[in-house]
C-alpha cells in the first residue's frame, strides 16, 4: 500500500486564482474539520451586479471602501469603477496578485488586524461581499475583529456584507455537524474549514455562519448593533455599525 500524503500548506486558494486568470486550473475544493468536503462553485471573476445583493448594499458604501477579504478583486473593481476610492484586502498574496492584474489600483496583503496596526487611512464602509463576514470567525475572535474595524474606520463607520444563515439546511450531514458544535459549546454554524486545490491546501481557519439573531447577540457583546438586514434565500445582507 502506498502510504497517503499530506497537502502542502499554503496560498492554495491564491494559486487557483492565479491559475484561473491564466485560462487552466482544476477544482477548488472546501474541505471541513469533520471530514466532509465540497467543489467550491463560486464564480470568482464574476461581475458584482449579478449578486441580489448588490444593489441593497451599493446604498451603504461611503467615499472610501475597505473590500474585505477581496479574492479576484470582483467588489474592489465594482467599487473602482464607481469612482470611490477602494483598498483590497485579503490574506492570499496570490489573490491580491490577482486583484493587480485585473485593474484593482490599491491593495493589501494581510488581515484586518494587520491593516489596523499600520495606522491607515479611515474608511466609511467595510465592505463584506460573499459571505465575507463569516471573517468574524466565531464569537471569541469578535472582539478582534471588531476593534480593528473600528480602528480603520470613521467615527461612523459600517460593516456592509452578506453572511451564510445555517439553520436554513435540512442536509443532515450539515445537521450532524451543528450537532457536534453544540455539544462542544460552538454555535452551530461556526465552522473550521481549509482551501484545498491540487496537491496544497491553506491552514485550517474559522468562519462564523450565524442568524440574525445570533449575529445581534454578538455585535452586542462588543458594542456594535445590526442597523438593516435583507433576506436573499441561504444568505442574508447585513449592516452593522457601532452603538
Amino acid at each position: 500500500m502506498v502510504e497517503a500524503l499530506e497537502p502542502r500548506i499554503g496560498d492554495a486558494f491564491g494559486v487557483a486564482l492565479l491559475d484561473r486568470l491564466a485560462g487552466s486550473g482544476s477544482a477548488i475544493v472546501i474541505e471541513r474539520d469533520d471530514g466532509f468536503v465540497d467543489v467550491d462553485a463560486s464564480d470568482y471573476f464574476g461581475n458584482v451586479d449579478a449578486d441580489p445583493l448588490w444593489p441593497w448594499l451599493r446604498n451603504y458604501l461611503g467615499r472610501r471602501v475597505l473590500d474585505l477579504g477581496s479574492g479576484a478583486g470582483r467588489g474592489a473593481l465594482q467599487v473602482q469603477s464607481e469612482n470611490v476610492d477602494v483598498l483590497a484586502l485579503d490574506v492570499s498574496p496570490g489573490c491580491i496578485e490577482v486583484c493587480r492584474r485585473r485593474g484593482v489600483n490599491s491593495t493589501f496583503v494581510g488581515t484586518l488586524e494587520q491593516l489596523a496596526n499600520t495606522d491607515p487611512e479611515s474608511f466609511d464602509t467595510v465592505l463584506a461581499l460573499g459571505n465575507n463576514l463569516g471573517l468574524i470567525g466565531s464569537p471569541e475572535a469578535a472582539g478582534h475583529f471588531f476593534e480593528a474595524a473600528a480602528a480603520v474606520g470613521t467615527n461612523d463607520v459600517r460593516i456592509a456584507g452578506t453572511m451564510l444563515d445555517p439553520h436554513l439546511t435540512d442536509s443532515p450531514v450539515h445537521l450532524e455537524y451543528h450537532a457536534s458544535n453544540r455539544a462542544r459549546g460552538r454555535l452551530p454554524g461556526n465552522v473550521t474549514i481549509r482551501v484545498r486545490y491540487q496537491r496544497a491546501a491553506t491552514a485550517w481557519f474559522d468562519l462564523l455562519w450565524a442568524s440574525p439573531t445570533e449575529l445581534e447577540e454578538i455585535c452586542a457583546a462588543h458594542g456594535w448593533v445590526i442597523e438593516d438586514t435583507e433576506p436573499a434565500g441561504i444568505l442574508y445582507g447585513a449592516v452593522l455599525r457601532r452603538a
